[in-house]
């Protein structure tokens, strides 16, 4: 098969756990250096003309890629930097649109990366201490930022104070307990055996921040160093942020890793990549237990490059909390306990690492490794931003594409979904969809969060504060009671059925 030279290769990907304190553009440099050691070609980096960083938490620079490319011997050859917003989603969006550029020709070598020294940083700010990092002077341009933020706060969700992920996925899970009918109990085993099967993964993974497997009751039980954080899930159910990762992803032309010299065997090909997203505000999802920019999106990029699900061997769904898993599972039409094609191979954000918005490059960068180790297999990564809100999708081959890259917004056949009305301002009667009660670090509930329905089609978010209703939240299945939300979007509990 005559190739066009213009075809994107991703030849390298590069994982890095910092233990000594470095700054996050040290840890990209020194990723950035891995992905050229797998690419086998020291020239490499040497031509990197475009470098696209991740948004970072744990410090602010002006221009990172620019210090990247200083970092690794690309600052000659550099003809564009960028940077993104916030929003895990982003490393997958970065890999199509990076594709799409080799294709057209706008660029040869590609580096995208993303790192954060959270954990360092957060050893100083517990001694009243900052970093001495690099600094860049005003002199230096910010970067144009390429991929926008993802909106994370709708005014039903201010309105209650619903403001971080901890909050809203227990909300899907417990949405998605309810639709299938099952009891709390038996819902939390298999959360328990879900995530059990990702740390297992963990274990056998050389870059995961957590080497350990879990069992199920040890993940779903709440212990000291286990706390519950929002019901159904305690600490060891959410995403770990606390890590010092780098990780980085070298893509080219084929005409590029030709004259390089880059060794095909080492080459995995961009096949697809869509992106969509669901609504902004949760309030006006649908359903909360589904997901229609999945389902359309996963679907779109295995249509365009010619495959059907079930001819992907390794799979990396994006994995903050159990539903996001779960959730993205149902649409796509994967079980959740298949051992022979389990949803991560990296161990997923929990324990593998989950470097706030970067932890897709590592998913990338482990499944184009294992494609590069396996011959003529296909792999899928799903990146997620938001509150399960901005999907990207990403077909990885070893072998040639049938058909050149194919990079597709979907949003269109998604927003011709049904989706629900957003009550922001309601006060009255409603029926409960979904709930998650809050816990403090002293393991006692303090609030309650709802999702409920006035009628159908419509929903509301509320806070629950009063402590015997917070109580009874905590302690019993109230599917279906009834609740009253006041003016200020605080809400008490009816009568039982």
């Amino acid at each position: 098969m005559s190739l066009d030279p213009r075809t994107p290769v991703l030849v390298g990907g590069g994982q890095i756990n910092g233990h000594d304190g470095a700054e996050p553009v040290d840890l990209m440099a020194a990723a950035a250096r891995a992905a050229a050691a797998e690419a086998g070609s020291e020239r490499l980096l040497e031509q990197v003309d475009t470098v696209w960083v991740v948004r970072l938490l744990s410090w602010r620079y002006r221009d990172p890629g620019l210090l990247v490319a200083e970092r690794v011997g690309a600052a000659s050859s550099l003809r564009r930097t960028g940077y993104s917003g916030n929003g895990g989603s982003t490393p997958q969006v970065m890999v199509n649109a990076a594709a799409a550029d080799i294709l057209a020709g706008r660029a040869d070598v590609v580096l995208i990366g993303g790192a954060e020294s959270w954990r360092t940083r957060m050893k100083f700010s517990a001694a009243g201490e900052r970093p001495v990092w690099t600094k860049q002077d005003e002199s230096v341009l910010p970067a144009p930022i390429i991929v926008p933020d993802v909106p994370m706060e709708a005014e039903s969700e201010r309105r209650v104070g619903i403001d971080r992920p901890s909050y809203v996925y227990p909300l899907f899970d417990q949405a998605r307990r309810i639709s299938a009918g099952q009891s709390i109990a038996d819902h939390a085993q298999e959360i328990g055996r879900l995530w059990s099967s990702f740390s297992r993964v963990a274990a056998g993974n050389p870059h995961a921040w957590v080497r350990k497997e879990y069992g199920p009751d040890e993940l779903i039980t709440p212990s000291p160093g286990n706390r519950m954080i929002a019901s159904p899930y305690p600490k060891l159910l959410n995403s770990n942020n606390m890590v010092d990762q780098g990780a980085a992803l070298l893509m080219c032309s084929v005409a590029k890793a030709r004259e390089l010299g880059i060794d095909p065997a080492t080459w995995v090909f961009p096949h697809a990549g869509t992106e969509a997203h669901d609504t902004d505000a949760i309030a006006a999802r649908g359903a909360l237990d589904r997901s229609p920019a999945i389902r359309i999106g996963a679907r779109e990029a295995l249509a365009a490059a010619g495959l059907g699900i079930g001819d992907i061997e390794f799979i990396d769904i994006y994995s903050c909390f159990p539903s996001a898993v779960a959730v993205a599972a149902a649409e796509i039409g994967l079980p959740l306990d298949d051992p022979a094609r389990p949803l991560t191979c990296t161990g997923g954000l929990t324990f593998a690492g989950g470097p706030w918005n970067n932890y897709s490059t590592h998913a990338i960068a482990t499944v184009t490794t294992r494609l590069r180790e396996n011959p003529g297999s296909y792999g899928l990564v799903t990146a997620n931003s938001g509150y399960l809100t901005k999907h990207a999708f990403g077909i990885y081959g070893a072998t040639p594409p049938a058909e050149p890259f194919a990079r597709r917004d979907v949003q269109e056949l998604v927003d011709a979904e049904p989706v629900a009305t957003e009550l922001v301002s309601y006060a009255g009667a409603a029926r409960i969809e979904s709930w998650t009660v809050v816990y403090g670090r002293d393991g006692l509930p303090e609030k309650a969060f709802v999702a409920a329905a006035p009628r159908d089609g419509e929903r509301a978010l509320a806070v629950v504060t009063g402590a015997d209703d917070v109580a009874v939240l905590a302690a019993e299945d109230v599917a279906g009671r009834s609740v009253t939300i006041g003016e200020d979007g605080g809400a008490v509990l009816g009568c039982s059925n």
